[in-house]
């Protein structure tokens, strides 16, 4: 079996075309990893499971992403990061494993964590979710 890779990606890019042509890049481009795909219902379950508890987040930090052996990240369209994907790509630079980039165009590089570019939660839930708390779906311009 081949070692994973977490692709952590905005939930606005989660159920658009988009979302499946990254992971089909990701999976041409670095071979040699599977991709563990967040947006999955096992994964939507341990969310919730979590957010029970305190925090959903904690999921992924607690049983999803110590298990992975590499992570490759999407940006917003200007480059920065939201909050929690950028906290995905901290956690796995912190264990020493290596992290990568992928623009909207699935253009994919090394990973430098840039403090710049991580947004705010407020920040970034302005960006995913409408003023009734909808996410906002990407629309690729």
């Amino acid at each position: 079996m081949k070692p994973s890779i977490y692709f952590g990606h905005p939930i606005s890019f989660y159920d658009i075309p988009l979302e499946i042509e990254l992971v089909k890049i990701i999976e041409r481009e670095l071979p040699t990893f599977q991709v563990e795909n967040p947006n999955q219902p096992h994964h939507q379950e341990g969310y919730q499971r979590h957010s029970k508890q305190g925090k959903g987040m904690d999921y992924f930090f607690q049983e999803v992403l110590p298990a992975t052996s590499a992570g490759v990240f999407l940006a917003f369209e200007d480059g920065n990061f939201g909050a929690g994907v950028f906290g995905e790509a901290e956690f796995l630079h912190q264990q020493g494993k290596p992290i990568y980039k992928i623009s909207i165009d699935g253009v994919i590089s090394s990973m430098i964590l840039d403090f710049a570019r991580k947004l705010s939660i407020e920040e970034t839930r302005a960006r995913v979710y409408d003023k009734d708390r909808n996410i906002i779906k990407f629309l690729k311009s």
